[in-house]
């Protein structure tokens, strides 16, 4: 399989019942209704998908659900926290159909000044097994780590990396990260998570976008990317404002309040029966539903009918 980054990967969600057990048949449901809409790979098992709430097994048959659904290039998070069992881990994703890996900060990395050889270490253990490495630059707020230069110059040469994702949710620091990667000696893709400023990222440098929000408006988001790409740029932008308004909305502050905000969108949409997220995750409460359903009315998904109907419900 050949590995195209360029284009969206949704980060997607894992419907769950009330309990917070695995919904299969759900989870079956969903991923045929995001694959079906165009983008080039998906992004499984991630933040968006409560993956730091998921036992390992649980990652695995996760993964294998998704490869019986779909064809399309499987993303597999991978978080550590030690190297024995991010090896472990990507092994196992590999077994059962991930085409790639998207490589979560540890806590490992947290110690300033980082030493270099702690992260580059690592990734090169990782890389042994054999499948494609993504850098991933996340900001603090979701556990995550923006890496000094030297720190990410010294990773990007790790063989086996083949894209950053860029997370920062700051534009001068997503400048900065592609203007290094535009500098090194091979090509690294750059990926925006940047759920912030989506389209932007593609007029500063991204060349795909693997993000969370991907996960709803699935189809106006690989619209977006293919008019800005073919240089339709008031067409992207027309997209684009639609787009930003409702990911501005999901990614409100509380930040991390965002996975469950995505699963009440869904929801609302009808894609998904419930919006039930693991504990200690809490639902949304009523006056965030209604404001989601008003909103997807303004950005043009809803009937103001179907979105009284589906905020009481």
């Amino acid at each position: 399989m050949t590995l195209n980054l360029d284009g969206l990967i949704p980060a997607t969600v894992l419907p769950m019942d009330a309990d917070g057990r695995i919904d299969e048949p759900a989870l079956r449901s969903y991923i045929a209704w995001v694959a079906g809409q165009g983008p080039v790979a998906l992004a499984i098992n991630v933040d968006t998908g409560e993956g730091p709430h998921l036992t390992h097994e649980e990652k695995v048959r996760v993964l294998q659900v998704v490869r019986e659904v779909t064809d399309l290039p499987i993303v597999a998070g991978l978080a550590g926290p030690s190297t024995e069992a991010a090896v472990r881990q990507a092994r196992d994703f590999k077994a059962v159909g991930a085409d790639a890996l998207l490589v979560f900060p540890i806590p490992a990395y947290l110690s300033e000044p980082l030493d270099v050889r702690v992260p580059v270490s690592y990734h090169e253990a990782i890389a042994q097994v054999g499948l494609p490495l993504i850098l991933f630059q996340l900001q603090p707020a979701l556990a995550g780590l923006n890496y000094e230069p030297d720190t990410l110059r010294a990773m990007a040469s790790v063989e086996g990396v083949v894209a950053i994702k860029e997370a920062s949710f700051d534009a001068r620091r997503f400048v900065d990260t592609a203007r290094l990667i535009a500098d090194l000696p091979r090509p690294i893709t750059m990926l925006t998570g940047n759920d912030n400023f989506i389209l932007e990222s593609f007029m500063l440098g991204a060349t795909g976008a693997l993000i969370g929000f991907g996960a709803v408006m699935t189809r106006e988001q690989v619209d977006m990317i293919e008019a800005w790409d073919d240089g339709r740029i008031e067409d992207a932008k027309a997209l684009g404002r639609r787009v930003q308004r409702l990911a501005d909305v999901v990614f409100a502050a509380p930040v991390g309040d965002y996975r469950v905000r995505l699963k009440e969108c869904l929801r609302i949409l009808g894609v998904l029966e419930s919006a039930h997220v693991r504990r200690p995750l809490m639902p949304l409460r009523d006056a965030e539903r209604a404001q989601l359903a008003d909103v997807l009315v303004e950005v043009g998904l809803l009937s103001d009918a179907t979105a009284g109907a589906a905020s009481r419900s």
